[in-house]
C-alpha cells in the first residue's frame, strides 16, 4: 500500500505549484480545490471570488466539515494501490485532517506551505483564477479558511516547506524535501 501526503497552506502558498512539482516526479495528485471548483460549475455558479467559498461553506455546512476528504478517500486510496505516495492537494480543515488520519494511519502525512501574507496576496492577483478577489476578499477568504482550522493544520503539520523567493527556490527545496521523504517511506 502507498503512502497519502495532504499539502495545506494558506491561500496563496504556493500548494498548487507544490503539487505541480510532485505530479512531475511522476506521483498522482488529485486536488480538493478542483472539487469545489467542479461542484460550483455543477451548480451552474459564476465564477466571482466569493462563490468558491460560499459553494465551500455550503457543502461543509450540509454534510459535514470532512465532507471534500471523504469525497476524495475513496479514490486516493484505489491510486495507493498502485502508487508509493499519492498527493491531496488543498487541505483546508481539521476534520479533514482527522478523516484521512483515521483512514490511513501511519500511512497518512501532511506537509505545509509557508509564505507571508503579503507575498501570498501578490501571487493571488497574478496568477487569474476565479476565486481571486481584491485585498478584501482575500482577508474574507483567509479568514474563513482560519475558522476551519488551517492555522493548526499548519502549525502541526509532519512537514514544511518555506517557500517566499522564486518558483525554483521552490523546486528545489520540494525535490529535496521529496528525495528525503521517499527514503522515510521505504
Amino acid at each position: 500500500m502507498g503512502h497519502a501526503v495532504a499539502v495545506c497552506g494558506m491561500p496563496g502558498s504556493g500548494k498548487g505549484e507544490f503539487a505541480k512539482i510532485i505530479s512531475d516526479n511522476g506521483i498522482p495528485v488529485r486536488s480538493m480545490g478542483d472539487m469545489v471548483r467542479a461542484e460550483v460549475a455543477a451548480r451552474g455558479l459564476d465564477g466571482s471570488p466569493t462563490v468558491f467559498g460560499e459553494v465551500a461553506a455550503d457543502l461543509r455546512r450540509k454534510f459535514g466539515d470532512d465532507i471534500l476528504a471523504k469525497r476524495l478517500a475513496d479514490e486516493v486510496s484505489n491510486l495507493m494501490l498502485n502508487h508509493s505516495i499519492v498527493l491531496i492537494d488543498g487541505m483546508r480543515g481539521t476534520a479533514e485532517y482527522e478523516m484521512f488520519s483515521a483512514r490511513w494511519g501511519s500511512d497518512f502525512t501532511s506537509i505545509a506551505i509557508i509564505a507571508n501574507q503579503d507575498v501570498r496576496f501578490q501571487r493571488t492577483q497574478k496568477r487569474g483564477r476565479p476565486e481571486d478577489g481584491d485585498r478584501q476578499q482575500f482577508q474574507i477568504r483567509e479568514d474563513r479558511e482560519a475558522g476551519w482550522g488551517l492555522n493548526s493544520l499548519i502549525e502541526q503539520a509532519d512537514y514544511s516547506v518555506t517557500n517566499e523567493s522564486t518558483l525554483m527556490e521552490l523546486v528545489e527545496a520540494t525535490n529535496g524535501w521529496l528525495s528525503e521523504f521517499r527514503k522515510n517511506i521505504s
